[in-house]
């Protein structure tokens, strides 16, 4: 495992989604994600119907423009009844050589709130994120706006970061003339030895105004969620992840340990103290041969059903998540999963199990932390 020295500098690169340093800008990264699956019922706040269907389908292109720039596109295809949808996930320029340990990014990217939300979900090691994530996030949130990261010259790593963005994702598609939502963070991290290491994360997340015209189905049978539905003006959220490897060989044998905490306040404008959305989740996986994985994941989200200027009653979901997956190689999983929720407000189906592929064709950079 790297050094306490190097630590910084690693997290920082995969922090950044692990930049390659192409030595042509004119020939550019081209990676293309192919996710598939079947899954034989319906749970709560899913992106994924029910039966055979694509998942989260990205095409990718990336390259420095100059010594000084990095650029990178995403566009995710989604197939939803029958009907596909293109959207642009990731479109922005980044800084390759700030002083300072300064680095600036510009354009329509994934926030850095939180654990999983700054990751592809392709990455995950589970089929879809946890339903605190789901509910308060849409998943995965990302934006049109700027970030602005500083790795402090520590012993250990500290980033602290600052994201202002326009805020459309979380308002329900409306613009905003200057900023619509910003965010603070801060990520800590370290090696314990050689086997093992830490991350501790904290982030905040601000949302002007309230969304009064947003209204769930009253059936409440989210067959299809693409935006986060549950969301506050204030988003707190604590994060912890601890990595064993033996003698640092990640490769052959891993226990990751991760779990979150998300809590945001004043879902409406007439929102007392003690209406709120929490959510949580803990996760262990454990790599026990180059090619095998299991894990285990459970979490929960009590939420608020918001009409309008009030709210029609409490809404819960309790999730556990067992899965276990095979890679023949670092392009391609093959994965397994059993889902049982218990829910108030939602209608579902109690287990349900998933059969998913994830291939990775074209460049493939390094996951993060």
């Amino acid at each position: 495992m790297k050094s306490l020295r190097l630590l910084p500098l690693s997290i920082a690169l995969s922090a950044a989604a692990a930049l390659p340093a192409y030595a042509d800008p004119m020939n550019p990264s081209i990676s293309l994600i192919l996710d598939g699956y079947y899954k034989s019922g319906t749970t709560a706040l899913s992106e994924r119907e029910s039966g055979f269907g694509l998942g989260h389908t990205e095409l990718t292109l990336s390259a420095p423009v100059d010594d000084m720039f990095f650029g990178q596109l995403t566009a995710v295809l989604d197939n939803h009844h029958g009907h596909t949808e293109i959207e642009i996930e990731e479109a922005f320029i980044q800084t390759l050589r700030l002083p300072y340990g300064l680095s600036l990014k510009a354009g329509r990217f994934l926030s850095q709130v939180g654990y999983l939300n700054s990751r592809h979900m392709h990455d995950d090691d589970f089929v879809e994120r946890p339903a605190a994530y789901r509910a308060m996030l849409g998943s995965h949130y990302f934006d049109d706006g700027v970030q602005l990261n500083l790795v402090l010259p520590t012993a250990f790593y500290w980033q602290i970061g600052v994201e202002l963005f326009n805020g459309s994702q979380l308002t329900g598609g409306h613009s905003h003339e200057d900023v619509g939502v910003f965010t603070l963070n801060t990520r800590l991290g370290a090696d314990l030895g050689e086997s093992h290491s830490w991350q501790l994360g904290l982030s905040y997340l601000h949302k002007d105004g309230h969304d009064h015209d947003h209204d769930h189905d009253h059936d409440h049978d989210h067959d299809h969620v693409h935006a986060a539905q549950y969301t506050g003006e204030h988003l707190y959220i604590a994060d912890l992840v601890w990595k064993w490897s033996p003698a640092g060989n990640t490769r052959q044998q891993q226990l990751v340990l991760s779990g979150e905490f998300l809590y945001a306040t004043d879902p409406i404008e007439n929102a007392r103290s003690g209406d709120y959305h929490r959510g949580w989740y803990g996760s262990a996986v454990y790599r026990f041969h180059p090619q095998w994985q299991v894990g285990a994941r459970y979490g929960q989200a009590d939420l608020k059903d918001a009409h309008g200027d009030h709210f029609h009653g409490d809404q819960r979901i309790r999730e556990t998540d067992l899965m276990v997956s095979w890679q023949h190689s670092h392009f391609s999983t093959l994965r397994l999963q059993y889902t049982h929720q218990d829910t108030v407000g939602f209608n579902h189906d109690d287990q349900v199990v998933t059969l998913q592929y994830v291939m990775s064709l074209g460049a493939h950079g390094a996951h993060a932390y």
